[in-house]
């Protein structure tokens, strides 16, 4: 096998951890609408994107191969249900000024992944991996004491993305063709809260809030479809210890983000609770760069 890397999937990839590093300045500017519409919107617009990209490209070919796998029809339902969860939780954090949490939410979850593979895949631990999940749990534990309580924004969209990728992991198909049934699962629902908000109910969409408003709620539907579909593009074509790197890129700019341009508190006690996290994930991304370096080509 080469030695060489794909330069265009390499780019797509860091192109694509850039954007979802730097999307809460995105979610930022529509802070004056309700976090449960922004997400509706999002849904609904990003939907439309998605799966009319699929019928311009294989017509109804991707939702019949899906149709043909029973297995896959409850597994995406529930996935649809655990990724709208980590986005509504998401954007609501974001616009109540948690972002720095959401950063460490991020950080931890490959660490996630880790233990929910030992507990429901039964994969083993090597002794270095078990010390970076101590590590990662040792900070998390410093960071409950120092706050009073445990970091939940951090935990849930550690915990709901980690449990979308396992299902994702348990059933095969393909990536863009799967957020496609994700997002038909979620459009008539989101779809009903829009027209519910409209109705009377605090919605402004074309009536009362700014065209701009209005323009960024539409393109959420891009900001959310395009990484998606360029993650999928990218992770098939470069090796996925190089992803497993590269995937720090998105929380290292939020946290950056949450400290200088929402200058949300960093202070040494919760530099210390990071940094055991950061310890733990440097031991676990080195021993698994180490070990792949090790296999024959």
């Amino acid at each position: 096998m080469s030695g060489t890397i794909d330069r265009r999937g390499l780019a797509v990839t860091a192109g694509t951890f850039v954007i979802w590093g730097v999307v809460p300045v995105y979610w930022h500017l529509l802070k004056a609408v309700p976090a449960m519409q922004i997400m509706a919107h999002r849904v609904v617009w990003s939907a439309l994107l998605v799966v009319g990209w699929l019928l311009l490209r294989d017509g109804l070919g991707w939702l019949r191969r899906l149709v043909a796998q029973p297995r896959a029809l409850p597994a995406l339902a529930l996935s649809a249900v655990l990724i709208a969860f980590n986005w509504g939780l998401y954007i609501w954090a974001v616009n109540a000024g948690h972002v720095v949490e959401t950063s460490l939410g991020y950080f931890i979850n490959p660490l996630v992944n880790v233990l929910l593979g030992v507990l429901v895949l039964h994969e083993r631990l090597r002794r270095l991996q078990w010390i970076a999940v101590g590590c990662a749990a040792a900070g998390v534990a410093w960071l409950t004491w120092q706050g009073g309580s445990p970091p939940w924004i951090a935990l849930g969209l550690a915990g709901s993305f980690g449990l979308y990728g396992l299902v994702r992991k348990l059933v095969a198909v393909d990536p863009v063709a799967g957020l496609g049934l994700e997002s038909l699962y979620l459009f008539l629902p989101a779809l009903a809260w829009v027209l519910w908000a409209e109705a009377g109910h605090g919605g402004g969409f074309a009536a009362g809030w700014s065209l701009g408003t209005d323009l960024l709620l539409v393109f959420g539907g891009v900001v959310t479809a395009v990484p998606l579909i360029g993650f999928a593009y990218g992770v098939r074509r470069i090796p996925l210890s190089v992803v497993g790197l590269m995937q720090y890129i998105a929380p290292t700019l939020q946290l950056l983000l949450g400290v200088w341009f929402f200058h949300e508190p960093f202070d040494a006690a919760r530099a210390l609770g990071f940094g055991a996290i950061w310890l733990g994930l440097a031991i676990y991304a080195g021993e698994g760069l180490w070990r792949s370096r090790q296999r024959p080509a």
